[in-house]
């Protein structure tokens, strides 16, 4: 009995560290959505350039396009800014950007000082749709297909690999399949 006392909590404790070594090993880049291949959470907002103008998920208009979050105050988002726009003019890819969280102008002077690869930027100031997307943080981009449907969630800044070997590869599949 008395060794069974010594045994219990040596036990728990070798479980507990043989989760955590498992825990380290994960890549915390891939985090499941719950919305991949489902629709896109229905949204209207003002305009981050014109706050009279509404835009929304309505304006996707049955187009592959990337829903792009991003903030002023990321910097991985300005890490992955350059390769946004270089995807937009290279391939044509319409990018909606979802300005999360934060102050209407300092959005505006991101934009000023790095350019505008979006067609247009949503100013969600609250954070009420990013929660609805199911946003953890910036940067996230989304690629929706032309039925309105989230097709795939990228967490993080996007890398020039990453959209070479598998955002473009699918938005060109998903062209492909709407066409």
């Amino acid at each position: 009995m008395k060794r069974l006392m010594y045994l219990l909590p040596m036990g728990l404790l070798l479980l507990l560290g043989l989760f955590l070594l498992i825990g380290l090993g994960l890549n915390p880049r891939l985090v499941p959505s719950p919305l991949v291949d489902k629709p896109v959470p229905a949204f209207e907002l003002p305009a981050l350039e014109d706050p009279a103008r509404k835009v929304g998920s309505a304006d996707f208009n049955g187009e592959v396009v990337l829903l792009n979050i991003w903030a002023s105050w990321c910097v991985s988002c300005r890490q992955e800014h350059q390769l946004l726009a270089r995807m937009t003019d290279r391939y044509g890819v319409p990018i909606y950007g979802l300005n999360y969280k934060d102050e209407r102008e300092d959005g505006l002077n991101y934009l000023r000082a790095f350019g505008n690869p979006y067609v247009w930027n949503a100013h969600d100031l609250e954070g009420r749709v990013g929660i609805d997307w199911g946003v953890y943080g910036t940067p996230e981009t989304f690629v929706i297909d032309g039925e309105g449907r989230i097709r795939y969630k990228h967490v993080g800044p996007l890398t020039w690999d990453k959209i070479q070997n598998d955002v473009l590869p699918l938005v060109e599949r998903l062209r492909s399949e709407t066409l």
